[in-house]
């Protein structure tokens, strides 16, 4: 399946991933339940500040794309809401415990990915992390991409692609790039160099 959602659609996905995983008592939400889970503070990367109306927009779009259900009827006085994405997609746990972690924090490391969905599913290790990351990559079209290393950090992220291609940051130029200490010594270095040939050639002109 080829989609392409926006930002409050996939928050409203991971929050829906995130609890039923975490809170199964909970499972499915009711509107408020599900906007409030999409703006909690903690656990999440932005931070978002939706209303009612957005996010039952978001709910409508969903459905229509077949990723999200309605329930409603006996045993429910208020409407609740789940996601269809295992059945969309055939994912299995541990694949959903990647892909909402990335879906609710946006662009993590492996080790990062692994702390941060021991709630969701526990990894033994980084690389069943790494297996299930590279399985999602590798499907048609793939749900993840890794991420090139940027300068200062020491190990690349993974992304989710839900949203089409990540936009990286635009990398540090050159000049700022070499401001590190060894760069700024060997700076100081060449000047008093050229202040100490100056002074040998005045010093020489004098006899």
């Amino acid at each position: 399946m080829d989609i392409v959602l926006d930002p409050v659609e996939v928050r409203v996905l991971g929050a829906l991933l995130e609890k039923e995983a975490a809170t199964p008592e909970y499972y499915p939400l009711t509107l408020n339940a599900l906007r409030a889970a999409t703006n909690q503070k903690s656990n999440r990367h932005p931070v978002m500040t939706l209303d009612a109306d957005d996010v039952a927009a978001a709910i409508q779009r969903l459905r229509e794309r077949g990723l999200m259900r309605e329930i409603s009827g006996a045993g429910h006085r208020v409407r609740k809401y789940g996601h269809r994405l295992g059945e969309a997609f055939n994912f299995d746990r541990r694949e959903q415990a990647v892909l909402c972690v990335l879906m609710l924090r946006g662009p993590q490391t492996v080790g990062e990915i692994r702390g941060r969905s021991e709630r969701l599913y526990t990894f033994d290790d980084l690389a069943g992390v790494e297996a299930i990351l590279n399985r999602l990559a590798e499907r048609t079209p793939p749900l993840v991409v890794h991420l090139p290393r940027r300068a200062g950090e020491k190990e690349a992220r993974w992304a989710h692609l839900l949203s089409g291609e990540v936009e990286l940051p635009e990398l540090p130029a050159p000049a700022a790039a070499a401001a590190s200490p060894l760069a700024e010594r060997v700076s100081r270095l060449e000047e008093e160099l050229a202040r100490l040939r100056e002074e040998f050639e005045e010093f020489r002109g004098q006899f």
